[in-house]
């Protein structure tokens, strides 16, 4: 489907989310906007609560019923199945989980990327601050447009390497890291490999059951336009078998007759734990099925990469302005430098653009979904043109 052909389709698609109606909204990344339909579904799912419970059976039964219901919508869009999903309120909820899980040992390594997210590395720190686990970074920020990242992390392996650590799309300069690889040198190396998921699930298509990652932590509010409070961990089989349940609650442990705990639950579960925000599990669903109406993964995917292509090249015709990537995005992360970030993305909010500025590097980020209109890219172009010329 050409962007042209797109463009009057989504028009009409574009009417079920009320926050592209009155901004140009590029910051996808940090938060989605919420479809009518999720917004509806939460709605409703409150109303229920609410009229049969909040605490009763029947209310009781209706959330068993909505948990595994959205475990087997986000098992079936990311290509694997219902047991391999933790349900968690969040990216850095999840990424802790298999963090904290693992039986560390004094002198163990972790192998961090330097592009990943703060919360992220101050989890790692306090690990090896508490447990005498070493913490190594190998430069991948620097392969950005040259250079293997697969070489660089297996240059990095060290004897006593347990985990790497590493963002599947780099939140920062929007590379796409080829984690089919990665992960195959890691198994070689028998080093257990995390991704953090935040930008590439609702964005990638994804098979978690052919990748063989062991972990991948992601979120609902951000592609995949859900609202926050959910999101989710993908445990690998294998991996389950060892990572053990730190946040403890009565949703991931089994018990006896008379409700005393016997074991844990045998598949994702066992590292969920108690009250959830369950009026938003209807709403990822509606979102997720929303997305679904407009195209496949793969197309929506696709129409991701024309997007940021169509607005990259724009930005590199501009002389005043520098694209980290010097090549079109593989995804919707567009990260560029002008003389001052900061002003232009203040600028740009006070035209209704919404935009992003990034630290390190220290650039703004434009996102492009597939819902992004070639009109809105040029109207972010054709603005940060007008800042150029006057300041």
């Amino acid at each position: 489907m050409s962007i042209s052909t797109s463009q009057s389709k989504l028009q009409l698609h574009r009417q079920q989310f009320l926050a592209l109606a009155n901004k140009t909204y590029f910051n996808y990344g940090g938060q989605g906007p919420i479809p009518r339909s999720a917004i509806e579904a939460i709605n409703n799912a409150q109303e229920y609560i609410q009229t049969y419970g909040p605490f009763s059976t029947k209310v009781n039964g209706w959330i068993a019923q909505e948990v595994e219901a959205t475990r087997k919508v986000i098992a079936i869009e990311l290509n694997t199945t219902p047991d391999t999903i933790t349900i968690t309120e969040d990216v850095t909820v999840g990424c802790n989980i298999a963090l904290w899980g693992n039986d560390w040992q004094q002198g163990d390594r972790i192998l961090l990327t330097d592009c990943e997210h703060p919360g992220i590395i101050a989890t790692v720190r306090e690990i090896g601050r508490r447990f005498g686990v070493e913490i190594d970074t190998c430069p991948i920020m620097a392969t950005l447009n040259e250079g293997d990242p697969v070489q660089v992390i297996e240059q990095h392996l060290l004897p006593r390497t347990r985990l790497v650590v590493l963002s599947h799309l780099l939140w920062n300069t929007g590379q796409v890291l080829p984690l089919d690889k990665i992960v195959k040198v890691c198994k070689q190396a028998k080093v257990r490999i995390l991704a953090d998921a935040a930008q590439s699930v609702g964005s990638l298509p994804l098979n978690l059951a052919q990748l063989g990652v062991d972990f991948y932590a992601f979120t609902g509010h951000k592609w995949w336009c859900g609202a926050a409070g959910i999101g989710g961990l993908y445990v690998h089989p294998e991996a389950r078998e060892f990572l053990q349940p730190t946040f403890i609650g009565w949703r991931g442990i089994l018990t006896d007759t008379k409700g005393n705990p016997t074991g844990w639950q045998s598949d994702g579960r066992r590292y969920e734990v108690a009250t959830s925000a369950y009026g938003q599990y209807a709403g990822l669903r509606a979102a997720i099925a929303t997305h679904q109406q407009w195209g496949t993964t793969k197309e929506r995917y696709q129409q991701i990469c024309d997007l940021s292509k169509y607005l990259w090249q724009k930005l590199t015709q501009i002389p005043d302005i520098k694209c980290l990537k010097a090549s079109p995005p593989d995804a919707g992360l567009v990260s560029f430098q002008v003389n001052n970030n900061r002003q232009l993305v203040e600028f740009l909010e006070s035209q209704q653009i919404m935009t992003r500025i990034l630290l390190d590097p220290n650039c703004v980020r434009a996102c492009v979904h597939y819902l992004t209109l070639t009109s809105e890219i040029d109207r972010l172009v054709a603005e940060i043109e007008s800042f150029i010329r006057n300041t």
